[in-house]
């Protein structure tokens, strides 16, 4: 069997990160398969990565699909990334990588990588095609996250995400163009959450196409505890990293460390709920923040924080999960974090607000501590009781269980693999209605 991946990047994002995985997952299973990007890391020559040759064409098509946005949206740069269109793309059909695929495999194609009618044009093969959709884009109009509005269920228009909007605006176009595309062949679509999923299930757009729910692998064996198979101890990773002996850490991890998204205020709130109730913990806890802007947020907490930048390396990543204590993810929004599965793997709990797909990966007691959405106090209380437990260690190992079973690459690779066969990966396998 080959298998050709299609993303737009090969590491920018967390869909190239997913799917790079899968690569390496599936060749571990001695499977042949192709990752397909446009864009290339530069440099890159990992094994079984290609990409599409560079031009002034495709640089072109990704401008004027930007350009068709800034103009509908009445010359406003607001939100510009937030939608797409599919407008625009390349159409991969010619490839001697498709033809010899028995299975395509869809992750993130947007920002002209594939247009609507290249995947019509995909459909029309014949091949088997999977599709793993890591935000909401593949069922809505144009937005990758919906929030609150759920203008998808019945055709989109009137976008809160547009400037101008109204019945027959961009969403609802485009959304009328997904369905002609979608009609013309059968698609199996993959959350990477039962959140996802769940949501997908309910989109007129999915009608007819065959759903199931699969995480994104990580390397368990990568990730590991400190401590383990001749990995450094606690000690000496905080040792490298400036980071104090003496206390418990907490890590906050974000590509922006500002992002209001990310909910970095609900921390920086439950920390002060928390040394108001408790003064003895102001000076035995500290804050590790990861991210940019990670300095401006230096001073912005009640206990000690070590600013330590964004930080893309896995190996960098590691050293983290390794040297701290606990795992704060006051995320507003999210599909199946990839940090709580790597921070999982190296045996840390993990505290975080019940959004998204976090839930299912997420148990009070057992790994960590779910706290009620926006609700500070409640975080504060998660982050106490996961810390202090005398079970810390038992949910430490738990953790690490949770990862290996759930999230390791022989796990999901053989779970892809089912599904590129025609059988259920999950007994979550249906068909949208």
């Amino acid at each position: 069997m080959k298998v050709l991946l299609v993303n737009t990047s090969e590491i920018a994002g967390g869909a190239a990160i997913a799917a790079l995985r899968l690569l390496h997952a599936l060749h571990t299973q001695g499977v042949e398969a192709t990752l397909l990007c446009r864009d290339r890391a530069e440099g890159s020559q990992r094994e079984g990565v290609t990409a599409l040759s560079p031009s002034w064409w495709r640089r072109f098509k990704f401008a004027a699909e930007r350009l068709e946005i800034y103009v509908r949206n009445g010359f406003s740069r607001e939100g510009l990334f937030a939608v797409d269109t599919a407008r625009l793309g390349n159409d991969i059909t010619s490839l001697d990588e498709f033809k010899e695929a028995d299975v395509v495999h869809l992750h993130w194609t947007n920002q002209a990588m594939l247009s609507l009618g290249n995947l019509r044009k995909i459909l029309a093969s014949g091949k088997r095609v999977v599709w793993t959709m890591h935000d909401m884009w593949p069922f809505t109009g144009v937005c990758h996250h919906a929030a609150d509005c759920e203008g998808w269920l019945t055709g989109c228009g009137n976008c809160p995400q547009l400037r101008h909007p109204g019945k027959r605006d961009l969403s609802a176009s485009t959304f009328r163009r997904k369905q002609r595309a979608y009609a013309t062949g059968q698609i199996t679509f993959v959350g990477c959450s039962l959140w996802l999923t769940e949501l997908a299930a309910r989109s007129p757009l999915l009608k007819g196409h065959r759903l199931t729910s699969i995480p994104n692998p990580i390397d368990t064996d990568f990730y590991l505890p400190a401590g383990t198979e001749g990995a450094p101890s606690k000690a000496e990773f905080r040792k490298q990293l400036g980071l104090p002996q003496d206390k418990r850490i907490l890590l906050f991890v974000a590509f922006k460390a500002t992002d209001p998204n990310k909910g970095v205020n609900y921390l920086i709130e439950s920390l002060e709920f928390l040394c108001q109730e408790r003064p003895e913990l102001r000076d035995q806890m500290a804050v590790a923040l990861a991210g940019r802007d990670a300095e401006k947020l230096r001073d912005a907490f009640v206990v000690e924080t070590f600013a330590l930048g964004y930080r893309s390396a896995e190996a960098d990543m590691l050293q983290l999960y390794q040297a701290c204590d606990l795992l704060v993810m006051p995320t507003l929004m999210d599909n199946l974090p990839n940090t709580i599965a790597e921070a999982n793997s190296c045996g840390m709990p993990c505290v975080a607000f019940g959004v998204g797909g976090v839930p299912q990966m997420v148990e009070t007691g057992i790994n960590g501590y779910l706290a009620q959405p926006q609700d500070s106090q409640d975080f504060a209380h998660g982050i106490a009781q996961t810390l202090q437990s005398r079970s810390y260690d038992a949910l430490c190992r738990n953790a690490r269980k949770k990862a290996v079973a759930t999230y390791s690459e022989q796990t999901v690779a053989e779970r892809y693999l089912a599904l590129y066969t025609g059988g259920d990966a999950t007994e979550d396998t249906h068909s949208a209605e």
